[in-house]
């Protein structure tokens, strides 16, 4: 759409002025007519091109920008305007040139008589089953506003959740970057002018710590190339082994959950996400059955999919949907607890949106806790680091009396 500002005189012949969007000039000139006005002026304020240089396929998608497009859908739907005219409005201003191109392309096909639903599904590694699922639902149930809302809340919540464990993974990275960045000074800058004090001194007139530290550090920087090719050649080696053995991919996945502090902290993530979505899916009118296949598809842990998959294969075989959860020996014993008392009751996505928040408050408490406990130990061993580096190129300077005598 191109932004146009008119001038124009009314039936009075009164002068009017303003602003319109149209595809060209003949539409705000017809625009104008039917208004009952004279057309005096028609200039171009903004053709709607773009000139930012972005390359669409190295753009990722993220969860907070599909949050901020479906909330302006819902809001644009709800205020009366059509899904193909809010698509056009959002993709004129949106940022990304890969989302900006996949909403042109879902209005298109909404243009050509298709739904928003089936359009979603030929981008399957932007929306999820989740996602089209809703949509689906929404547009089945004639409340397609209200799917774009419950959408728009699962990628917010997303987006919240993924914040909080990459806070808690990020600061521990930074610290052992750190400490490595901190070694290879050390190594390239520190010792290599000792060396040559020490080589005054004598190699046999060295203590025997700073010896063994001396060792190590030759036998680091002969073997320079080696280790740094072993080291990329492990990395390389795993993540295959990870990605294409099954067994290696099993073994990291519970490795994961087994890791101390960071394998509670996923767990009652994804506990949180479970509860969250389930939720989300039920509310919308998903089956039950589809709401495993979906929530199968949303981890790549094998723990976790199993779980599920054997969750959803006991609902088939006719069992409670909590007394199968329990039966996998995965679920927490109060998300069990919650699942029976929905069913009971009746209202068991309102009971599940409830644990969503508990588990999210519980993995906002646990990273506070991490936090408080890494930073010290962290903190700790870079001092242990430094204190053995100086330990071992200073301690033949305190002894130099006694070497002279």
């Amino acid at each position: 759409m191109i932004t146009y500002r008119y001038v124009a005189l009314d039936y009075t012949g009164k002068m009017k002025e303003g602003l319109t969007s149209a595809a060209c000039e003949t539409d705000v000139l017809g625009w104008l007519r039917e208004q009952g006005c004279t057309p005096v002026s028609v200039d171009v304020i903004d053709s709607g091109v773009k000139t930012r240089w972005r390359i669409p396929l190295l753009q990722r998608v993220r969860a907070s920008e599909l949050a901020a497009v479906f909330w302006q859908l819902t809001t644009m739907v709800d205020g009366g305007i059509t899904i193909a005219e809010g698509l056009e409005a959002i993709s004129e201003d949106i940022e990304n040139a890969r989302l900006e191109n996949i909403l042109r392309r879902l209005l298109a096909r909404i243009e050509r008589g298709g739904t928003f639903s089936d359009g979603m599904a030929e981008f399957p590694k932007v929306f999820n089953k989740l996602t089209c699922s809703l949509i689906m639902a929404g547009e089945t149930g004639g409340n397609i506003a209200e799917a774009f809302k419950r959408v728009a809340e699962f990628y917010t919540n997303r987006d919240k959740l993924a914040r909080k464990v990459k806070k808690a993974t990020a600061y521990p990275a930074f610290v052992v970057g750190f400490i490595v960045f901190i070694v290879i000074m050390i190594m390239t800058l520190v010792i290599p002018r000792f060396r040559d004090i020490f080589a005054e001194i004598g190699a046999g007139q060295l203590p025997a710590f700073t010896r063994s530290f001396m060792a190590g550090y030759d036998l680091l920087v002969n073997n320079s190339y080696y280790v740094i090719g072993s080291i990329l050649l492990v990395i390389v080696v795993t993540v295959l082994a990870y990605r294409r053995i099954p067994t290696v991919h099993y073994m990291f996945s519970a490795l994961a959950l087994r890791l101390p502090l960071f394998g509670k902290l996923f767990k009652q993530a994804f506990i949180a996400t479970f509860c969250r979505t389930m939720s989300n899916l039920l509310r919308g009118g998903v089956p039950v059955l589809e709401v495993f296949d979906i929530l199968c598809e949303m981890t790549s842990n094998d723990i976790m999919r199993a779980a599920l998959s054997r969750t959803r294969t006991d609902i088939v075989g006719g069992a409670g949907i909590h007394l199968s959860m329990a039966g996998t020996r995965f679920f927490p014993n109060m998300v069990i607890k919650m699942v029976r008392a929905g069913e009971d009751s009746g209202s068991l996505w309102k009971l599940l949106d409830r644990t969503a928040d508990y588990y999210e408050e519980k993995v906002d408490a646990l990273i506070a806790m991490m936090t408080s406990l890494l930073e010290p130990i962290l903190i700790i061993i870079v001092g242990v680091i430094v204190l053995a580096v100086v330990v071992a190129l200073y301690l033949p300077i305190f002894s130099l009396s006694d070497i002279a005598k």
